[in-house]
């Protein structure tokens, strides 16, 4: 037996998400997405991230030209009913609400009407397809930029197709990076996982965010708290959660 068997590896002390404050990435409301699907399941994943640290969410709901046709008002009326239900529970969070926007062939329209759900200092969440780039993404987060909207790009760390170079070029365009918490425990794939920790070590992580859809994220989520990767975000002082 080696001489060094004896000894064991010293375990990283737990760190929930209080030190956020602030989860910007769900999907809470009942029945308008991938996400929770009735009021039950909504007020089980609220209470389960307050539990996990957080006290402030801004949950997201997709908006897709050609599935998930969400409008502000539908996702304003959602959010309003499960604000409601936390009320007489007497559950003491702060509930917001923004959207998660798909960039599709619709999006230049979206612009045009400017007509999106925005957090904090007109903070503006947008996705990518996980195949390829957008055509003219370029264009679009210019027009954005000059609606006066402050870009922040979905779990970047999950388009494989991007490299470190790829994501300096965003950033230096003034789109901010918001990683999923899930992508440093391995949840989405090795790959992912990789493409997360170089994003860290990098210093491009504006905003994290949940992501949370169901009760597995949640339990997914628990294993953040002993991981060297979240341990070096939560201290982070480039982090914005912190400050909304």
């Amino acid at each position: 037996m080696s001489w060094f068997s004896g000894f064991k590896k010293k375990e990283l002390e737990s760190i929930d998400f209080s030190v956020l404050k602030t989860d910007i990435h769900s999907h809470l409301i009942p029945g308008i997405d991938d996400g929770a699907q009735n009021l039950e399941e909504s007020l089980d994943l609220v209470c389960a991230l307050q539990e996990l640290g957080f006290s402030k969410i801004i949950t997201t709901p997709h908006t897709m030209s050609d599935f998930y046709k969400n409008t502000p008002e539908i996702i304003i009326s959602g959010r309003a009913d499960v604000q409601n239900a936390l009320d007489k529970l007497n559950i003491d969070l702060e509930f917001g609400a923004a959207s998660e926007y798909y960039v599709d062939f619709d999006f230049q329209k979206k612009i045009e009407k400017k007509k999106f759900l925005t957090f904090g200092s007109k903070y503006l969440l947008i996705e990518f397809p996980f195949i390829d780039e957008p055509i003219n993404i370029d264009e679009t987060i210019f027009n954005l930029q000059l609606a006066g909207y402050n870009v922040v790009l979905a779990h970047p760390e999950r388009y494989l197709y991007y490299g470190l170079q790829d994501y300096e070029r965003l950033t230096n365009k003034g789109v901010l990076l918001q990683l999923n918490l899930l992508s440093i425990t391995g949840y989405y794939s090795p790959e992912v996982k990789k493409q997360a920790e170089k994003l860290i070590n990098a210093d491009l992580v504006s905003f994290v965010g949940t992501d949370c859809h169901n009760m597995r994220h949640i339990e997914n989520l628990k294993l953040c708290f002993t991981n060297p990767l979240w341990h070096k975000l939560s201290v982070s002082e480039k982090l914005l959660n912190k400050i909304l």
